[in-house]
């Protein structure tokens, strides 16, 4: 099982951490605001269930919520990787916006961009937070 084995290096992977960083400033007026609420960077080291080498990934994570007369939330995730597939580097980039609708239902709009795909993919959809 491929999973285990990344979940198991995962745990022994590097978390970038910066003991004298600030978290990043949140700010709300009646129009504009920002609030953070995670920004994360994390870097893996990958091998399949033999143990081989599959390279390394670098993770970036950051969602942020802002107000622009209403309130919606912006996230990016990124995965980075080095060595891990027959395109010796690949990428995979979601950027999304997210607007609440109810309490945990929200219209969710994202952009994927991948080495995978030849061209972006745009997904529209309702999210149902648990």
């Amino acid at each position: 099982m491929k999973i285990g084995a990344i979940l198991i290096w995962s745990t022994m992977s590097i978390l970038l951490i910066c003991q004298n960083a600030h978290p990043l400033p949140s700010f709300d007026g009646k129009v504009i605001g920002f609030y953070p609420i995670t920004n994360e960077i994390s870097l893996y080291r990958n091998a399949d269930d033999s143990w081989n080498d599959r390279g390394k990934t670098l993770q970036i994570i950051s969602i942020n919520s802002f107000k622009l007369w209403t309130t919606f939330n912006f996230e990016f995730t990124g995965d980075f990787n080095w060595d891990m597939s027959y395109l010796k580097r690949d990428h995979y980039i979601e950027l999304s916006i997210v607007k609440p609708v109810v309490k945990k239902i929200s219209l969710n709009f994202q952009r994927i961009i991948s080495s995978f795909e030849n061209r972006p993919i745009n997904q529209f959809g309702i999210r149902l937070s648990l």
